[in-house]
């Protein structure tokens, strides 16, 4: 018997895909329908995270119009991790398993009946990982490395060349259901889930229409939000500089010191400068990073809603 498969897909001003996207994605649902793979009630469920667009007009339409279609519509836009969680936290409890997948379609549907297999034979969490970053710009594929270098360096556990494309099951839903906070990082939060886990590998294709949501601005965002939200690491890295500086400060004061003793004072005026605005930098430096981490414990104790839903048409 077939898994009841439902397919969250975030949505932001994504008016000009979604009539592909939809017609791809059922066309797919027909044949793992055809092939015992998924239930008849299994679901495409598009989440318009507050968009300006005419997004929500056609999700409407389309969940009007055809049976396996769903709408959620959130009253704000609340940002893509919250709109994807608030979409899998509505369907948790209605599906056997859940895949996420943005509304561009760059990554591959054609590898979910893979995921439902691997589901099948037992797995909780399917990653959809990319084979090679050669379609992207030498710019985008050598930070992206860099990001994935420097966060792993940090401590924090994701998931090589894999964004938010993933299928998880009932079971890790109501894992990821435990997790109460306010700055959500889902690429870290779901490797920390644990039960049996598993990939399927993909070749990323281009946009087929519309504009990219996460330029360069959002994807620095996201990765400093990922490494602040899972690692200490910059803290102490901070303090470990600080002993660092100490030491040179030391070190400085016994050679002045010395060349008092020995009367060979000169006037230094370049190398105190230097020196002020080195140490000032660090500090203004160091305060903003400790700030960032105190303004994440601030967001958590308000325990604001993460999303709120004004409409899910079913």
């Amino acid at each position: 018997m077939g898994a009841k498969l439902f397919v969250v897909v975030p949505c932001y001003n994504e008016e000009a895909v979604l009539g592909e996207t939809s017609k791809r994605m059922l066309g797919l649902f027909s044949k793992m329908e055809m092939g015992g793979l998924i239930t008849p009630d299994s679901r495409i469920v598009f989440v318009d995270d507050g968009s300006r667009d005419k997004t929500w007009s056609i999700i409407s339409e389309l969940a009007e119009s055809e049976e396996r279609i769903s709408g959620i519509k959130l009253a704000h836009n609340a940002g893509h991790q919250n709109a994807l969680l608030g979409g899998l936290m509505t369907i948790k409890d209605e599906c056997d398993c859940a895949v996420s997948v943005d509304a561009d379609l760059q990554d591959d549907i054609n590898v979910i009946p893979e995921m439902v297999k691997k589901f099948s034979d037992g797995c909780d969490i399917v990653y959809g990982v990319r084979n090679s970053r050669e379609s992207d710009t030498f710019f985008k594929r050598s930070t992206a490395l860099a990001f994935y270098k420097l966060i792993g360096a940090m401590g924090v556990e994701t998931v090589y060349n894999h964004a938010d494309f993933r299928l998880m099951s009932r079971r890790a839903l109501g894992a990821l259901a435990e997790f109460p906070e306010q700055n959500l990082f889902l690429r870290g939060i779901v490797p920390t889930i644990g039960y049996k886990t598993d990939s399927v590998y993909y070749d990323r294709a281009e946009r087929f229409a519309g504009e990219s949501k996460y330029p360069l601005k959002k994807m620095l965002s996201f990765a400093f939000d990922g490494i602040t939200s899972f690692s200490v690491k910059p803290i102490r890295l901070i303090w470990s500089l600080g002993l660092v500086i100490a030491a040179l400060a030391i070190i400085a004061a016994v050679y002045v010191l010395i060349s008092k003793l020995t009367g060979h004072v000169t006037s230094g005026w370049s190398s105190l400068m230097i020196s002020i605005w080195f140490l000032g930098g660090v500090q203004l430096l160091s305060v903003g990073l400790i700030g960032e981490y105190v303004g994440k414990v601030y967001k958590e104790t308000k325990q604001r809603p993460r999303y709120i839903i004004e409409t899910y048409k079913k």
